[in-house]
């Protein structure tokens, strides 16, 4: 494809408004939502294959038959083949290594796509150029060259795709954003149709101190970053989180944020297993401690996040009425191109997450 036809095409992918994307993960698949409360969803992500397949053939099959999954969802949802996810790096940093291997790597892609028959792809290389889970294995300084072989990857990914869109998933937090900087950026922007900002794990096990994982604030920065660097706002998807999280706190904690933590992670980048995250499904009404934190949660009306803490352990989460918040004071007038959720079925309890968003996208 000509390169003229490429940013034609990423361009008409951002002008199409607005985006509502929900990712559907494998490990998720018990408890559905009918149609009428997936009404209005544009996109299915299905997640995830692996990044690795796709260095060598193209040998993935979706842990749901395709037709399956459009039958969740209005006729016309585009499902998208989710590629990558957390701490699956390997496939994508050898994929883009040279000339041939990006050449290879998005030939594949493409023709898994015409094979099982999928509209689009979501390359999840959540964490190019370090930063990822294997950050203490596999040094920063030793991805150093990812920073400069990632967008040429997505040029031949969207090349080998056609008109079909290409997005990918992108860090919230600033220290993550390693390789999305003001020169890199641009050169994404023209190639790729959306960019869904994983606006939550703004706090994780390499904070020392509480914050909101998905506050109103930290979303706002992390978009507000991307447009500056040179990302069109059109492009940005804002992530909304189907999970809470907590934290193991190494004392009392007053506030909403700034409070000390215990050692989340050791030295070694392992996990402690004092942190962790739990899904408003139906299995999680089961845990005394998580329906403690929902029944008391506070808001914290300036930050715009939802918090508890008890038992040496701070709890932050989205409400409806925080997802509401988001659509007044972040999407619209930052003029985003839509949303998208993770994940579908961990919002099985009520849907009243999914619920909020499809009733802010209906406002849109």
């Amino acid at each position: 494809m000509h390169p003229s036809s490429l940013l034609l095409a990423a361009a008409s992918g951002a002008s199409a408004a607005p985006v509502f994307a929900v990712y559907f993960d494998q490990w998720h698949t018990t408890y559905l939502p009918e149609r009428a409360t997936t009404a209005g969803v544009t996109h299915v992500i299905t997640a995830f294959a692996q990044s690795t397949i796709f260095n060598s053939g193209t040998s993935y099959a979706p842990f749901m038959p395709l037709d399956q999954v459009r039958a969740l969802f209005d006729d016309g949802s585009k499902v998208c083949m989710a590629i990558g996810g957390w701490g699956d790096t390997s496939g994508f940093s050898a994929g883009a290594a040279t000339e041939q291997t990006r050449k290879t790597y998005a030939q594949n892609v493409a023709t898994t796509m015409d094979n099982l028959g999928y509209d689009c792809v979501d390359i999840d290389w959540e964490y190019p150029g370090g930063n990822g889970e294997d950050y203490r294995i596999v040094p920063n300084d030793q991805k150093v060259q990812e920073i400069e072989t990632f967008p040429l990857l997505l040029q031949e990914i969207k090349a080998a795709i056609g008109d079909r869109e290409l997005s990918i998933a992108v860090p919230g937090k600033e220290g993550d954003m390693i390789a999305f900087t003001a020169d890199k950026v641009p050169l994404i922007n023209e190639v790729v149709d959306h960019v869904n900002v994983m606006s939550y794990d703004l706090m994780n096990r390499r904070n020392n101190e509480t914050t909101h994982h998905t506050g109103i604030q930290g979303s706002a920065r992390a978009v507000d970053l991307y447009i500056e660097r040179g990302m069109d706002a059109s492009k940005l998807i804002l992530g909304f989180a189907f999970y809470s999280k907590w934290f193991t706190t190494s004392g009392p904690c007053e506030g909403q944020v700034g409070c000390p933590t215990a050692e989340l992670e050791r030295p070694d980048g392992t996990d402690t297993g004092l942190s962790g995250a739990v899904t408003f499904e139906n299995a999680s009404y089961s845990d005394a401690e998580f329906v403690q934190a929902m029944q008391n949660g506070k808001t914290d009306e300036e930050r715009g996040g939802q918090w508890y803490w008890a038992n040496n352990k701070f709890w932050t989460w989205d409400t409806p009425a925080l997802i509401a918040r988001k659509f007044d004071e972040i999407i619209k007038p930052k003029g985003l191109g839509g949303v998208m959720a993770w994940s579908l079925a961990q919002d099985s309890y009520d849907w009243s997450h999914l619920k909020a968003i499809q009733k802010g996208v209906n406002c849109l």
